[in-house]
């Protein structure tokens, strides 16, 4: 059997990790629906989605790309990602949900629609940010890469 390569073992890594994540987000956004159920999908995503970002960061940064690069410099090349990415997400999710429910969806089931292709296109966008510019020169520079050497 072939042996996986850094960067593979990086993407299986940060899948697994990305899917705590968007428990996190799903979660957070389900239980916003529930409990919010008047606010608009603009709202409930932008919440749930810097919810997930947060954990992500934390989980990644640390077992994926090991880095012990500076944080501040990190969280602002992420801020500058989510920058585009919560408007477009939010501006786009709005209009898909609204003509989710035009067509006949109830809001419920419009919003987690738009919800699901959101987070996928998260998950692929983000690792290529964080892979080749959020990290990259800084992987592999913390305690737990030194420990593997």
């Amino acid at each position: 059997m072939k042996r996986l390569n850094d960067t593979q073992i990086q993407a299986l890594k940060f899948t697994l990790l990305s899917l705590s994540a968007g428990l996190v987000e799903a979660g957070s956004f389900a239980l916003m629906e529930l409990l919010f159920p008047f606010w608009p999908y603009w709202a409930q995503h932008g919440v749930s989605l810097t919810l997930s970002v947060i954990w992500n960061f934390t989980l990644n940064r640390r077992y994926t790309f090991k880095s012990a690069g500076n944080i501040p410099r990190a969280m602002l090349l992420v801020a500058a990602f989510y920058a585009v990415f919560i408007p477009v997400t939010m501006w786009g999710g709005e209009l898909a949900a609204r003509g989710f429910v035009v067509a006949g969806l109830g809001k419920g089931g419009a919003d987690t629609i738009v919800k699901i292709a959101t987070m996928l296109l998260n998950f692929v966008l983000e690792f290529v940010w964080w892979k080749f510019v959020v990290f990259r020169g800084t992987e592999n520079t913390n305690d737990l890469a030194r420990r593997r050497d």
